[in-house]
């Protein structure tokens, strides 16, 4: 069972989910607004977040942000917008997953089930330390040669997700859909942009790389410079 938070201002919605909800054996509680959500997710330091991106009073990106700020909570984003930049926009935003409306309490319990699964995993996860590269998924944090770099949520996870699987040749594909949970693929331009910023903060370029290869028409690999 999950403590799960449910902040949506729609009644209909919001009573059908919570209905739906508890019968899945989740104990859920909900706020109408984002003020209100932002209150009881602190106070009441929920396992989950339901979080719908158009509240009356804050949008939920936003929220989102603001949570991010204060709390590694998972939060799975509700929406009508199914437009494929903002989707992307509020997965780099530090989203877990999405679900665009309309959607049954039983797809949202699948996909609650499995974001807490992938935390259970991620908790268990070891440091990965490639070279002078170290990144700790329950800080949430990479240094490189002992400094701590600066990367926003999506950032590092593009990173960890490579780095654990150091000198594997990665898909653009498959990070499409394992960092971005975009399952129906996106555009690449998308990974290429994140990578390009990646580079920039270890201190390579793509013309000269140290910890991130890109094999042509393949994929993207992170393995340690010579003499690591």
């Amino acid at each position: 069972m999950a403590q799960v938070l449910l902040v949506e201002d729609d009644p209909a919605i919001r009573s059908a989910l919570v209905r739906g909800l508890g019968e899945r054996g989740h104990a859920v509680a909900s706020a109408p607004t984002a003020l209100a959500g932002l209150g009881q997710a602190m106070a009441d330091r929920p396992d989950l977040v339901v979080l719908d991106l158009g509240l009356p009073d804050m949008d939920g990106t936003t929220v989102l942000r603001m949570l991010r700020g204060a709390s590694r909570v998972p939060v799975i984003v509700a929406t009508a917008r199914d437009d494929e930049a903002e989707i992307v926009a509020v997965l780099d935003a530090g989203a877990d997953d999405y679900l665009v409306k309309p959607f049954s309490a039983a797809q949202l319990d699948a996909r609650i089930r499995a974001v807490l699964r992938r935390g259970a995993v991620s908790e268990a996860d070891p440091t990965v330390v490639v070279g002078g590269l170290r990144i700790d998924p329950r800080a949430q944090r990479a240094q490189l040669d002992g400094v701590v770099l600066d990367l926003s949520p999506r950032e590092f996870a593009l990173l960890h997700y490579l780095a654990a699987r150091r000198d594997q040749v990665v898909s653009k594909r498959e990070l499409l859909t394992e960092v971005w949970r975009l399952p129906y693929g996106g555009a690449d331009k998308t990974v290429d942009v994140h990578l390009s910023w990646l580079r920039r903060k270890l201190g390579e370029t793509a013309q000269e790389p140290r910890y991130l290869h890109a094999v042509r028409g393949v994929g993207v690999r992170v393995s340690a410079p010579d003499g690591h």
